[in-house]
């Protein structure tokens, strides 16, 4: 296969022959079951992300990790002990013809029925949202997402953020928004009843997940955004560069700080909010000992 490239798209770029069907869904369990499969084992029972009777929606970008999550929930209803549904649910938000081409073409490839929705968000975006288009991109995005899942009768909506996207959330708001805030690994939707965002690949790295795509030879979308296209670089970017550059001396780093949302000692931080509520310590502070 050859690269495909609209305006405004990134394509990575390896990459090998597509592997058999059969030889990529034995490798995600098997060759990356430590680094893919337990650990999305892992995270959907530490936070009970998958329960009986569910009926999941799994948000299908056409990225790399959408489209190895959909692949680990395939593998999940095969060997799993539970009964659920699952809905594969593909948004066009205005993709090139060759784009939504190649979206098609790869979850056919890997037995991914998908169902295919159009928005005109780009399009939108391009009008509305020049400065800031990812943020408000990935927002409006996401509504689509829960309102089509709600039609179709999902209580919940699987989306792709992995560990690598968790911790350079959390250093995002450290460092621009000046709190600590992380993302979670589920959360009900407040705008539409019933619906639960998870986020199964919470442990998973981003590295494991492009080895394993590179691997089976796949051509994943990365960002197909025209307006995106237009700016040099971002935010998010920026830690990640500067994540890895702190890996170079602290091996660890990266795990430290998806430790840091698990040990908050609030006995020693200045400040919280709850339920949108601000404390102070000195709300429970005495002068007396």
């Amino acid at each position: 296969m050859s690269g495909i490239a609209g305006e405004g798209c990134e394509i990575l770029v390896p990459f090998n022959e597509r592997k058999p069907l059969e030889d990529i869904e034995r490798s995600l369990v098997k060759g990356y079951r430590k680094k893919i499969w337990s650990k999305f084992i892992k995270a959907v029972k530490d936070y009970k992300l998958v329960e009986e009777g569910d009926v999941i929606g799994v948000g299908i970008s056409g990225g790399k990790d959408s489209l190895v999550l959909a692949k680990l929930f395939q593998e999940l209803q095969r060997h799993g002990q539970m009964n659920f549904e699952v809905k594969f649910i593909a948004m066009d938000p205005g993709y090139h013809p060759q784009i939504k081409e190649l979206l098609i073409d790869n979850c056919n490839y890997l037995n991914i029925p998908i169902h295919i929705f159009e928005s005109q968000i780009f399009e939108i975006i391009d009008e509305i949202a020049q400065d800031y288009p990812c943020y408000m991109c990935a927002r409006m995005r996401r509504g689509a997402l829960y309102s089509e899942a709600q039609r179709l009768g999902c209580n919940k909506l699987a989306l792709g953020h992995h560990f690598n996207d968790v911790i350079e959330t959390t250093m995002l708001n450290v460092l621009y928004g000046g709190n600590f805030k992380t993302m979670l690994p589920k959360l009900k939707s407040s705008n539409f009843e019933g619906l639960e965002l998870i986020r199964p690949l919470y442990y998973v790295e981003e590295t494991y997940i492009e080895k394993f795509i590179q691997n089976a030879g796949i051509w994943p979308l990365n960002c197909a955004c025209m307006v995106a296209a237009k700016k040099i670089g971002n935010k998010r970017h920026e830690i990640k560069h500067m994540i890895a550059e702190m890996k170079k001396t602290f091996n660890d780093v990266d795990k430290s700080i998806f430790r840091a949302a698990e040990n908050v000692n609030m006995d020693a931080i200045l400040g919280w909010q709850k339920d949108g509520e601000k404390h102070s310590f000195l709300d429970e502070y005495h002068d007396e000992f």
